[in-house]
């Protein structure tokens, strides 16, 4: 903690923080970390046994599915009734969901979205009174770089990327003048759950699909970039560095060639960058 000075120590430690997706990977990461710097930390997850090393290390363990009404109000109202304030909302839950755009099916793209969107703006929209009440507060939103660029199979995982980068940007706009901070955090490639579950949805491609060649190469190409992704903790420490910046920036990338593919999504053509895609699958 040597980083900040008496205050900055006294203000971290009467900061409460609400984490998503904390049973595993970037959610989990960000848990432990917040928690060893002293902030009072609350992290949520559907599966709460695999929160025991976070409750045992003094991070308070919920059971929270992002789709489910109730158990996100009872989240809220638990950690307001015990701390009195919500200073700040990591919204981490997600998951990916890989397949042609032709054979996904509705129901699948639908719990997609509310998995990736419709959860995370619902807790947005349980948390927000009470920041405006308290005229401070951050909103942290765990996109990805998939949030600029859709790559072949990925269209609905992509679409709901899009949409929380959309729905961010106009939430910033919104609430700026209550004080509260929204920040949109961009990984690229980090080892995570992520990739095993997206891979073991390609091979539930049929193999008469017409997509079948594509979604096997693309499994290659996935388990060969899989040693090179970054460890989940970095992404923890870009967290870190966002809510503790006295102006944070709007967003923040990081994870392996985070950087890179957005440099190159911003300054190729749509055709060029399609080549580019679709080169590495050959």
């Amino acid at each position: 903690m040597s980083r900040y000075s008496k205050k900055n120590i006294m203000e971290i430690r009467n900061k409460v923080v609400l984490i998503t997706g904390a049973s595993s990977g970037m959610g989990k990461e960000t848990a432990k970390l917040l928690g060893r710097q002293g902030y009072i930390v609350y992290a949520a997850s559907r599966r709460i046994e695999m929160m025991a090393e976070l409750a045992k290390s003094g991070v308070t363990t919920l059971r929270m599915d992002v789709t489910d009404e109730q158990s996100l109000k009872y989240g809220v109202d638990l950690i307001i009734g015990r701390e009195g304030r919500i200073d700040m909302l990591i919204n981490s839950a997600g998951y990916g969901l890989l397949g042609p755009v032709e054979e996904v099916t509705t129901e699948d793209a639908r719990y997609q979205m509310e998995v990736n969107v419709f959860g995370l703006n619902r807790l947005t929209q349980l948390v927000l009174p009470f920041m405006r009440k308290q005229q401070e507060g951050k909103i942290i939103n765990i996109t990805s770089t998939s949030g600029k660029f859709s790559a072949p199979l990925a269209g609905w995982y992509s679409a709901s990327k899009y949409a929380v980068e959309a729905l961010s940007d106009s939430l910033r706009m919104e609430v700026k003048a209550f004080g509260i901070d929204v920040i949109i955090i961009e990984p690229g490639g980090v080892k995570s759950e992520w990739g095993e579950i997206a891979r073991k949805g390609l091979h539930l491609i049929r193999e008469k699909s017409p997509y079948s060649s594509m979604a096997q190469k693309i499994i290659d190409f996935s388990a060969k970039a899989e040693p090179k992704n970054a460890e989940p903790a970095v992404i923890a420490e870009l967290i870190l560095k966002a809510i503790t910046a006295k102006h944070p920036k709007t967003r923040y990338h990081g994870g392996h060639m985070a950087g890179v593919i957005l440099f190159l999504r911003k300054v190729l053509s749509d055709s060029q960058f399609d080549k580019l895609m679709l080169s590495q699958m050959k």
